[in-house]
Formats: structure tokens, sequence, C-alpha cells
């Protein structure tokens, strides 16, 4: 069991440190090419940096693991909320008032109902059409960042900052080991998250969901949680909660898109009973946050860290882990 854990936990490493040089790799191929800003910002960056999330999916999917493909899209989703904008929030307050937010937002509420017509409605899974059709909504939603961002000078709130990734301004030997590096270690990451992630749910004689929601959701969602935390400790969190409005929204239509579009990933009914509802509870309350622009006080992050931390609990009392 030891063994398995700590394969585990060396995957979750190698796909974080893949995924990120695999982006700083590209980026720093897209502008040696001079392909303006707005463009890698809006597909290498945004696709890059939801990589690990996708690959693990990808790779449970095709390896019959649908409770680890779907728990680590429904827990990210959750941890995002409850746990990456909660935390910080008692640090300091994470502002709403951020301009164009609240369009974002609908977008993030489509694609949660979306997804909850997949898991509730026949045939109750995400197969190829259904994979296909969550996709095109990324693509859509890509070209309509693409588009408000070349007609309104204002900063769509979801593009990252594409000079965090730059070192140079040309094709170097490092950026291209990068590329290599993240392309090799995406799939060596998340090939021994799940292969020992489902060993281990075997196991501890769980679901397979626990771990999916649990230990490579929060995993996945470390590298949001350390970059909002850091941003609260500058008192700069406005900057926080387009990011992760818009890796949400990515979770379920790329992510979950390239879940159909891999395989059949079947619903499982403790999902249907609690970890989505869990999900749509924590995107309606980010949402009523941006549409009534309330700041998320210091209380309401410490109210958002304890429900994250009651749901944890829940999911391992009912599976049985203690």
């Amino acid at each position: 069991m030891l063994t398995e854990i700590l394969l585990l936990v060396s995957g979750l490493a190698i796909l974080l440190i893949g995924g990120d040089l695999l982006v700083r790799g590209a980026v720093g191929l897209a502008a040696a090419m001079r392909i303006p800003a707005l463009i890698i910002s809006l597909t290498i960056v945004a696709f890059g940096t939801s990589a690990p999330e996708l690959v693990v999916t990808v790779q449970a999917v095709t390896s019959g693991n649908d409770g680890i493909a779907l728990g680590n899209i429904i827990g990210s989703n959750i941890a995002n909320v409850l746990l990456v904008l909660g935390l910080p929030a008692i640090i300091y307050p994470v502002t709403t008032h951020v301009l164009g937010l609240r369009r974002h937002a609908v977008v993030m509420l489509i694609a949660t109902a979306a997804f909850c017509a997949a898991a509730y409605l026949p045939p109750g899974h995400i197969n190829t059409p259904i994979g296909a059709g969550l996709f095109a909504g990324i693509i859509a939603y890509v070209i309509y960042m693409w588009v408000r961002a070349l007609r309104s000078p204002e900063r769509e709130p979801v593009i990252d900052e594409v000079e965090e990734y730059i070192a140079e301004d040309k094709i170097s030997l490092k950026t291209i080991f990068f590329v290599i590096a993240g392309l090799i270690g995406l799939p060596i990451g998340a090939h021994l998250l799940v292969t020992n992630g489902s060993i281990l749910a075997s196991g501890l004689g769980v679901r397979e969901e626990l771990i999916g929601l649990t230990i490579v959701a929060f995993g996945t969602s470390l590298p949001e949680l350390a970059t909002v935390v850091a941003a609260a400790m500058h008192k700069k969190s406005d900057v926080a909660i387009g990011g992760i409005i818009g890796s949400n929204i990515f979770n379920i239509f790329a992510v979950g898109g390239a879940a159909g579009l891999a395989g059949t990933a079947v619903f499982d009914p403790a999902s249907r009973s609690f970890d989505i509802p869990v999900m749509v509870f924590a995107a309606i309350v980010l949402a009523a946050f941006v549409f009534t622009r309330r700041d998320i006080s210091r209380l309401s992050g410490a109210l958002m860290v304890a429900i994250y931390v009651g749901f944890i609990y829940i999911l391992a009392k009912t599976s049985g882990a203690f």
C-alpha cells in the first residue's frame, strides 16, 4: 500500500512539473515565432494549464478507470471554488469587482448545466457524441473570448498573463527541452497516478471516485492554489477569481469533452447523489458572489473551506475509508 501511495504522489509531481514545462516551452516557441500574445494566451496557455487534468482523464477513461476520470473533473471544480478561493479569502478578501466577469460566470453555469445533463439524462454517461458536444463548447468559448478581446480594449478576466511564461524571445535548447520534457512527463505522470490510484482504491475497498475527488483533484488544483494564495498575500486577489472561473469552464468543456472523445465515462450513482450536487452548489455560490458583486470576505472564505473539509470527511466516511 505504501508503495502505491509513493508512486501516486510521484506521478502527481511528475504530472504537475511536466504540465508547467510544456506550457513554458510551447509559449516560448510561439513567442519566438512572433505569434501574438492574445492568441498564445487563449490557446496554448489556456489549454496547456489544463493539460494535467486532461491527460489524467484521457488515461483514466482509456484504461477503464471512469471513477478517477469523472472524479477528477468534479473534484477539481469543487476544490477550485471552496478551497482555492476560500483559503486565500481568509488571508485577504477576494474581490469580484472585475470588469466582464459576469458573462464568464454565465458560461460556467451553462457548462455546469451541460455536465449535469450528461449525468442525469439518458444514457447517463459521457460518450463520443456528448464528448464532441462538450468539446465544441470550449472551442466556441475560446472563439468568443478571442472576438471579444480583439473588439474591446478591456482585458478579459479569465485570460492568463503570457509574460510569466516567456523566458526569452528566441528558440533555444532550453525551450525545446521544456516541450520534450513536458510531452514525456505528462503521460508518465498520468499513468502512475491513474494506475496506482486504482490499486489504492481497490486496496482500501472504496470507489475510484474517492481517489479522483480527493488526491487527484486536490493535486491538480495545487498550482492554482499557490497562485491565488500568493496573490492574496500581495493583496492582488482580484486576478484570482477570473482564472478559477476559466479553469472550471475548461475542466467541463475541454477535459469532459476529451473524456467522451477518448471513450465512454459512466457516472457512478454516488456521484449523482452527492458529488455533482456539491459541484453545482459550489458553482452557484461563486456565481452569486459575481452577480451580486460581493467580495468573498474572510468569514465567507472560512465557511467555504469548512464546507470543503466537511465534503472530504463525508466522502471518506461514506466510502468506508475509516
